[in-house]
């Protein structure tokens, strides 16, 4: 666990969309803290700082509540759709060793076959991880297949401790040629099979 996810928060006694529209202008966001049985924490978090920490999936943050210490996986975040601004975020409690259930990215690397395409299916895979453990991504290689190929959850190497939580044979990613590419080909063909065709009919 990076230092940089130690986070202060500051405890909320005031809710409703007025004062978290004040919160937001001091320059902080709202939050939520549950899980494990116990009742909601609502907390006020660092903007500039936690805008930082979750660019990448699935972060953690050692909360300082107080003076107490407590992990927290970031579940939710909800933003405004037109400007982006984080408006709240809904964050689950988590203890060092506990697993649980999480979308990591995939990130494709290698080139495929010359002339091929790759195209992903599904762009996560879900796992069962340790909560201070959590992959930022999982990496998948295309390195040289050729039209045909297909990888499945199943054929994913997965991160130490890692368990697959989604079915084993849903595809991730699929080598084709490109369609327009295959007509060109069979165009080619045909044009050079026609004065063959000519000469054998005089």
């Amino acid at each position: 666990m990076s230092d940089d996810n130690k986070v202060h928060v500051d405890l909320r006694t005031s809710f409703g969309k007025g004062f978290a529209r004040r919160l937001r202008a001091e320059g902080k966001i709202p939050a939520v803290l549950y899980g494990h049985g116990t009742d909601p924490v609502h907390v006020a978090l660092p903007g500039h700082q936690v805008s930082l920490i979750i660019r990448r999936a699935n972060a953690v943050l050692d909360l300082d509540i107080e003076g107490k210490a407590q992990l927290a996986l970031v579940k939710d975040v909800q933003k405004d759709p037109v400007r982006q601004i984080i408006e709240h975020i809904d964050l689950l409690v988590v203890k060092k060793g506990e697993k649980v259930h999480v979308e990591v990215p995939i990130v494709v690397t290698g080139e495929s076959f010359s002339g091929t395409i790759v195209t992903v299916d599904v762009a996560t895979i879900k796992l069962e991880v340790e909560a201070t453990h959590i992959p930022e991504h999982v990496q998948v290689s295309v390195e040289g297949l050729e039209e045909g190929a297909r990888i499945t959850a199943g054929d994913v190497t997965l991160p130490k401790g890692a368990s697959l939580l989604d079915d084993a044979d849903l595809l991730l990613i699929a080598v084709s040629t490109p369609v327009a590419e295959e007509a060109e080909e069979s165009a080619e063909a045909e044009a050079e099979a026609a004065p063959a065709a000519e000469a054998a009919a005089e």
